[in-house]
């Protein structure tokens, strides 16, 4: 697919039009084009390196939500063997926007669950945007009490701007779900680890979140509001959506140095769109890493750890 530029990626976006104009008029004489390219790519470099070393808040939240930017079942697709996606909540419906199964990751089994956002407006729509109904947390949950029966550990990817706030998710206990997945998952008597992957939005992302390890990939957001959410209650002005972004404290460095993050994951170059197999390849040696370390731990200890993780974040008296 044609890649999709940001505002402020406009330099790198000249310099790869500019390349890609040089391989066309260099057609032939190999020479002429290996110089060329060599003096553009170290400008691109740098370029890059400059833009990307110095990035604001806001235009994090914009690289998080960016179209094209791989989903969960992106990430299903190439660090997942033989997924088995299960279906249903066994109460009220299949919610789409939460994709959850059993499948393996460097051959050991593996409870996957994620928000998915999907592509095109057909899917899009199909998948409520990845902003899931009650029906999709406790579809979320049947699946981690699966886990928890055959000691299997969890993996949840979470990419969200919130949970659905519809009138009919909230007849049906939108909040009752979630508060219901924070007590369980706290619980669960197996490893669990969740990887922002791209959104971390509010209760949405906590539904599926409250983990033994919590991994970020670089360019990710987590935070309690939308930045949008946040200027709209706080200055009454979504436009200040930027000054907001600032204030939070919403990137995996922010949340990281104010340990509510236990590791970031880097990014290729540009963002995690720009290369699904590096990323991909980077989040399942992440997952593996930690799932070996948590198979080390005896399960009252697993528990302790976890509650103590939690207890231990913000200040209060």
């Amino acid at each position: 697919m044609n890649r999709i530029y940001l505002d402020f990626e406009k330099p790198i976006q000249e310099l790869m039009e500019r390349i890609e104009q040089f391989k066309q008029d260099y057609i032939g004489n190999e020479e002429g084009l290996k110089k060329e390219l060599e003096k553009y790519n170290k400008k691109l470099e740098k370029t890059i390196k400059n833009i990307f070393s110095e990035l604001e808040p806001w235009q994090v939240v914009q690289i998080a939500r960016h179209p094209q930017r791989p989903y969960t079942q992106d990430y299903i697709d190439l660090i997942v063997e033989d997924f088995f996606e299960l279906h249903g909540d066994r109460n009220f419906r299949d919610d789409p926007s939460i994709i959850g199964g059993i499948g393996k990751i460097g051959g050991k089994k593996f409870v996957i669950i994620g928000h998915e956002k999907g592509r095109g407006t057909r899917q899009k729509i199909h998948r409520n945007f990845g902003m899931a109904h009650p029906e999709g947390y406790r579809k979320a949950m049947r699946m981690m009490k699966l886990g928890e029966k055959f000691k299997l550990p969890i993996i949840t990817l979470i990419d969200t701007p919130g949970a659905f706030p519809g009138i009919g998710a909230e007849e049906r206990g939108q909040a009752e779900a979630i508060a219901r997945n924070l007590k369980e998952m706290s619980l669960l008597r197996t490893p669990t680890i969740s990887v922002v992957i791209g959104e971390g939005g509010s209760g949405g992302a906590l539904g599926i979140g409250v983990t033994d390890k919590i991994i970020m990939l670089q360019y990710s957001i987590y935070s309690v509001i939308s930045p949008e959410g946040c200027a709209s209650i706080l200055f009454r002005d979504a436009s200040r959506a930027k000054e907001s972004a600032q204030a939070l404290k919403l990137t995996a460095e922010n949340l990281k140095s104010l340990k509510i993050i236990d590791e970031i994951i880097p990014e290729p170059a540009c963002g995690a769109h720009t290369d699904y197999q590096v990323i991909a390849d980077r989040v399942r040696d992440a997952i593996i890493r930690n799932v070996d370390e948590l198979k080390n731990l005896d399960l009252d200890t697993l528990l302790e750890n976890r509650f103590k993780k939690y207890k231990e974040i913000g200040v209060y008296k």
